[in-house]
């Protein structure tokens, strides 16, 4: 439903996307990642047509997001949260959304109660806290109770409570045939909610692939085995073809052989085993392994603090004199 097509857009001398490609069909929910600065909003945006990209298309159910003539009831979206009216109160926020595409204050009520904003929704949006604020704005996605979902960082901002609330609410939209966009750095979350990643890269696609095939690619699992003997064990199992690294506390962490390779082998050899257990593989780790060669703002890894503060006795000149 959401197709973007050799889409680039070239700020003067800077190339913010460049010949990006991807399409999002509906039933899945599908993860946007990337580093900061990758182009994920530029790319949202120019989807809702609030930009114009330099060359390619993006289109919603075929058609340029402007041309649609209730959008909301096609792909409801949330880019910001805080952009909000802060003196306009929640539902005079949200039923000015709804009149612009013809839906009625009935629904309003409705998306509110959906997102659980009915205590506070009479009260102006400048009070909210960012966590309220996101509810609002996802309130605001599902008025036109849209085909389709996008949302740039719904969880920033949200209690567990909400975070499992989200969870939930994204699975069914999906379970029902619809589409669903999400941008999030919390990788985590990206790893239970996700069916499908599309990861970029100072503008450039990456990865197009399912979340689990992602997985087994780049973050292989890997075993944790305690046994008496660890260090002999290890040798067992290097030679058996699996890699072993040796935790602090004589743990092994076993790659290449599943639980059931190292039982046996273990047997075979009579080791005793104290435990066995799966570790689960890290979309954190296959992300960072995968965006390393494209992130904008590295911070330097032996960058050290200074080991004690400077003395504030005497102002620097530019103080003195008032300079900022």
């Amino acid at each position: 439903m959401i197709e973007v097509r050799h889409l680039t857009k070239r700020y003067r001398h800077t190339t913010a996307i460049s010949d990006l490609s991807f399409r999002v069909g509906p039933g899945l929910v599908t993860g946007f990642l990337g580093p900061n600065g990758a182009g994920k909003t530029t790319t949202m945006r120019l989807i809702l047509g609030l930009g114009r990209p330099t060359s390619g298309t993006a289109t919603v159910a075929g058609r340029a997001y402007t041309d649609l003539p209730r959008p909301l009831t096609t792909l409801g979206t949330l880019l910001d949260a805080q952009a909000v009216n802060p003196h306009r109160d929640g539902f005079h926020h949200l039923l000015a959304l709804a009149q612009s595409n013809g839906i009625g204050a009935r629904r309003v009520r409705e998306t509110i109660d959906l997102v659980g904003l009915s205590d506070v929704v009479h009260r102006p949006a400048g009070v909210y806290s960012l966590g309220m604020k996101q509810r609002l704005g996802i309130a605001g996605a599902l008025l036109g109770d849209p085909a389709g979902v996008m949302l740039d960082e719904p969880l920033n901002g949200l209690d567990p409570e909400g975070i499992v609330w989200l969870r939930g609410l994204l699975r069914r939209l999906a379970d029902e045939g619809r589409v669903v966009l999400l941008s999030s750095h919390l990788m985590s979350e990206m790893a239970l909610i996700a069916d499908h990643l599309v990861v970029v890269g100072k503008g450039r696609l990456i990865a197009d692939t399912p979340t689990a095939e992602l997985l087994r690619d780049r973050a292989p699992g890997s075993m944790l085995v305690r046994a008496e003997g660890a260090d002999a064990f290890a040798e067992l199992l290097r030679g058996a073809g699996a890699s072993v690294d040796v935790e602090a506390d004589g743990a092994l962490r076993v790659h290449g052989l599943d639980g059931q390779g190292v039982g046996r082998l273990a047997a075979r050899h009579r080791v005793v085993v104290t435990e066995l257990t799966p570790v689960q593989p890290s979309l954190e780790n296959a992300f960072i392994g995968l965006t390393r060669d494209s992130v904008e703002y590295a911070a330097t890894p032996s960058a050290e603090l200074p080991s004690e503060v400077p003395s504030a006795e005497v102002p620097s000149a530019e103080l003195r004199n008032g300079a900022r």
